[in-house]
């Protein structure tokens, strides 16, 4: 498809490419089923090495070489300690890299947070292990490092029972100054969440998906501010000046009467605004819509919803196979290997495909990109499910299909 068509023939089932060229794919060892974390390292020899978790076993985590984004390598593939894991979310600090791993069900092992020492990126070894499993524990599901202090997370714990077995993750902020020996600094839950609160539990939603913390983003520009997406409890931004004692600052919701399932918050610290996003779960576009929300947040106390990112036409993407609607953006995570920008959005819609907005107006977000590749060889899906998505300081973009088709390197044109 030409560039001069945009994006309004997304009805057809051919690939669409606007505004974005593919660089190249690589399935990755036929291990191309991805997960949500995305890191890019430079090495001291000068290499660029971007760091992926796999959504479910066998495999761990991947290294690839993207120093030349047309031609990626493999440098090293790890597999799980066992088949009832997933790594489904990692991150790196300079040669650190945080995994978290969580189990199929509560109990099992083992759950928790690895951390690495990358200096040597064919050979990652392991140099502190921080355990969450327990008899009400799945342990990790997602993480947050970028200054190599402290990792923030969705975890489980094993003196934590919850009040409903989907509300089994919350925040956790660990201090891994020592990263042979974490330890825990400070945690929040939804109140009622947890069996003994003196608050009831929260009413569930017809999908019911979980009370649960997911994103659990922190950025040097506001150090005491967390920002956190709690899935089907909204999002709250969270002051942490105090790790011990994590206090709420403001509450935002849009479910009911959306159907839940918040999953990233990023701000937008010098346009006062928050990116947050929600997460397609169901086939078929069953939780329509699934978005990308701009809220004003002049008044942290009071953000409010003043706009979303225009969705792909339903009726062109519902039958293709998998999910259809939003899930994450690229984070503006703080670190010399990432772009940064608070004009431009990109974000991932599985079935969808790749998704870029200006939203230099955030009160009518436009969109100037489109990737969707076709269905990956041997997908379970029948469509492509693009994961994830992030942005090195090239300006190269990166995203990964959840099933087979692995990595994607893109070249942007906007």
């Amino acid at each position: 498809m030409s560039a001069a068509k945009g994006p309004l023939q997304q009805n057809t089932a051919e690939p669409i490419s606007w505004n974005f060229k593919l660089l190249a794919q690589h399935e990755l060892g036929g291990f191309g089923g991805m997960g949500e974390g995305m890191s890019v390292q430079k090495t001291k020899d000068g290499r660029r090495i971007i760091w992926l978790a796999h959504e479910s076993a066998p495999k761990n985590f991947t290294g690839v070489d993207v120093s030349d984004p047309r031609k990626p390598k493999v440098v090293v593939q790890t597999d799980l300690p066992a088949s009832h894991m997933r790594s489904n979310s990692l991150e790196t600090a300079g040669d650190v890299m945080a995994v978290a791993y969580q189990t199929q069900k509560v109990g099992q092992q083992p759950a928790g947070m690895e951390l690495f020492d990358i200096s040597a990126p064919e050979k990652p070894r392991s140099i502190g292990f921080f355990d969450t499993s327990g008899p009400h524990s799945r342990g990790v599901h997602q993480l947050w490092f970028c200054d190599g202090e402290y990792v923030h997370m969705a975890s489980g714990a094993p003196d934590f029972e919850p009040s409903n077995p989907l509300d089994d993750q919350f925040y956790r902020c660990i201090d891994v100054r020592n990263p042979s020996k974490p330890v825990e600094v400070g945690r929040w839950w939804l109140p009622g969440t947890r069996r003994g609160d003196n608050v009831a539990p929260p009413q569930r939603h017809p999908l019911d998906k979980g009370f649960r913390a997911h994103n659990t983003n922190v950025y040097p520009q506001k150090p005491d501010r967390l920002y956190l997406a709690y899935i089907d409890g909204g999002m709250f931004i969270m002051d942490i000046a105090d790790k011990s004692k994590p206090q709420v600052i403001s509450h935002w919701t849009n479910s009911p009467p959306y159907t839940g399932f918040m999953h990233t918050v990023v701000p937008m610290f010098n346009r006062d605004l928050l990116i947050v996003t929600d997460e397609s779960t169901e086939q078929s576009a069953k939780d329509w819509p699934k978005l990308i929300w701009i809220l004003d947040a002049r008044d942290e106390k009071n953000p409010i919803s003043i706009a979303t990112c225009p969705l792909p036409p339903v009726d062109a993407f519902r039958n293709r196979g998998g999910r259809f609607g939003a899930h994450n953006v690229h984070e503006n995570v703080p670190l010399p290997t990432a772009w940064n920008s608070e004009d431009i959005v990109i974000g991932t819609f599985f079935n969808g495909g790749l998704r870029a907005y200006d939203i230099s107006d955030p009160y009518q977000p436009k969109e100037i990109a489109t990737f969707v590749p076709p269905a990956p060889n041997g997908t379970p899906a029948g469509a492509v499910q693009l994961n994830d998505v992030f942005v090195d300081e090239r300006e190269v973009v990166y995203t990964v299909d959840r099933h087979t088709g692995g990595l994607y390197i893109l070249e942007k044109d906007f």
